[in-house]
C-alpha cells in the first residue's frame, strides 16, 4: 500500500481528501500546516507528497523548498493543491519542481489521475535506476525516431496547462525548457517597432515549440501565447542535448522537421509581402483551419487581431475584406466564429 502525506489547512478539505485516498486504497498521513507536514515528510518518507500552497507557518512553496533540499526527501513526488489559479502561480510552484498542479475545487478523477501517474512515474525512474540503467534510457540511447522522442516527452517530461489568452513565455527570458504540444494550438509572436504584434508561426497538437541555440544560452526570441486550452510536456534544452547527441538518427529527423518549418515561414513571409489582401486574408483563414484541425463545415473561433497578424495587413483591411468574402458566399461569420462555405474559391483568390 503506497502511502501518501497530505498537508491541507482546511479541515473539511483534509478529511474529505482523505477519506477520499484512504477509499481509493491509498494510507495517509496528513497534516494542518507546512510545519508539521515537513516533519512528517523527513520522519515516515512517504510515496508521494499533496501539499496545500496558502497555510499557516511555513507555505506549500516553503515545504517544498524545504523537502527539495534534503537528499532524503527531494526524490518524494510532490503535487500542489491550491485555490490559485495565477499562471505565475502555477509556474513559481512547478519552477520550483513540483511535478503537478491542482486547483481547488478538483474532480475526484483528476486528484487520481494525477496520483496514479506520478507514483507509476516514480515507480518506474526507480527501477531503472536500481538496474543501473536510467542514464541510458534518459539519454535516449534506446530511441530511434521522432515519435520516440515524442513518447519520451509524453513519458517523462513536466505537464502544463495554459488557459486560453495565457502567456507560455515571453520574448527575452531564458530558453531552459523544449516543449512538445500535447492538446490546443499556440501562436508565435513578436512586438514591431511600432508596437504591433505580428504572428511567426502556429503550432498544433504534436509540434514541438520553444527552440533555441543548443550551444549559447540565448533566450527565446519571440512569445508564445495559448490560441486555445493548451497542454504541454517540457523537457530541460539540456536533458534533449543529451538525446540529441547520444543519436543522430533523431538529430537528423529534428532537423529536417526544423528545416520544413523554416521553409513553411519563408512562403508566409512572401505571402505577407507580395500577394494582395484578398489573397493574404483568403490564405490566413485556409491555415487556421488547418492548424485548428477544423472541418470546413466547423466555425473557427478567432480574434480579427490574430488573423490580421498572421495575414500581415491592418485589421479595419481584414475586416472589410471578410465582409466581402460573406457577401459573395464564401464564408460565414457570426460573432467571431467563421465558417468556409467554398474552400476551393477561396484557394484560387488572388
Amino acid at each position: 500500500m503506497k502511502n501518501i502525506l497530505l498537508i491541507e489547512d482546511d479541515r473539511a478539505l483534509r478529511e474529505n481528501t482523505e477519506e477520499l485516498l484512504e477509499l481509493s486504497g491509498y494510507s495517509v498521513i496528513s497534516a494542518p500546516n507546512g510545519k508539521i507536514g515537513i516533519k512528517l515528510a523527513k520522519e515516515s518518507l512517504p510515496d508521494l507528497v499533496i501539499c496545500d500552497i496558502m497555510m499557516p507557518e511555513v507555505d506549500g512553496y516553503g515545504v517544498l523548498e524545504d523537502l527539495s533540499s534534503d537528499e532524503s526527501t527531494k526524490h518524494i513526488p510532490f503535487i500542489f493543491l491550491s485555490a490559485k489559479t495565477e499562471h505565475k502561480e502555477i509556474r513559481r510552484g512547478m519552477d520550483m519542481g513540483a511535478d503537478d498542479y491542482l486547483t481547488k475545487p478538483f474532480e475526484e478523477d483528476d486528484l487520481m489521475s494525477a496520483i496514479e501517474s506520478r507514483l507509476a512515474k516514480a515507480q518506474l525512474l526507480g527501477r531503472m535506476m536500481n538496474k543501473g540503467d536510467s542514464g541510458q534510457h534518459i539519454s535516449g540511447k534506446e530511441m530511434r525516431t521522432l515519435n520516440e522522442l515524442k513518447n519520451f516527452f509524453d513519458d517523462n517530461g513536466e505537464f502544463y496547462s495554459f488557459e486560453q489568452g495565457k502567456t507560455i513565455y515571453h520574448e527575452g527570458s531564458r530558453s531552459n525548457t523544449i516543449y512538445l504540444i500535447l492538446k490546443g494550438v499556440v501562436k508565435c509572436h513578436i512586438m514591431d517597432e511600432d508596437g504591433k504584434e505580428l504572428i511567426t508561426s502556429l503550432y498544433r497538437a504534436d509540434d514541438f515549440l520553444g527552440f533555441t541555440s543548443f550551444m549559447n544560452n540565448i533566450p527565446y526570441q519571440e512569445s508564445a501565447t495559448a490560441m486555445e486550452n493548451v497542454t504541454l510536456a517540457g523537457i530541460s534544452k539540456n536533458n534533449l542535448k543529451q538525446i540529441l547527441e547520444k543519436n543522430h538518427t533523431i538529430s537528423l529527423e529534428l532537423m529536417e522537421l526544423l528545416t520544413n518549418d523554416i521553409s513553411e515561414i519563408k512562403a508566409q513571409l512572401l505571402q505577407m509581402a507580395y500577394s494582395s489582401v484578398r489573397k493574404k486574408t483568403a490564405q490566413t483563414l485556409i491555415q487556421f483551419a488547418e492548424i485548428m484541425n477544423k472541418r470546413t463545415d466547423e466555425p473557427i473561433k478567432i480574434s480579427r487581431n490574430d488573423l490580421a497578424s498572421v495575414a500581415g495587413i491592418a485589421t479595419e483591411s481584414l475586416i472589410r475584406t471578410l465582409s466581402g468574402f460573406k457577401k459573395e458566399g464564401l464564408i460565414d461569420i457570426e460573432g467571431r466564429n467563421i465558417r468556409i462555405k467554398e474552400l476551393k474559391a477561396l484557394q484560387f483568390i488572388n
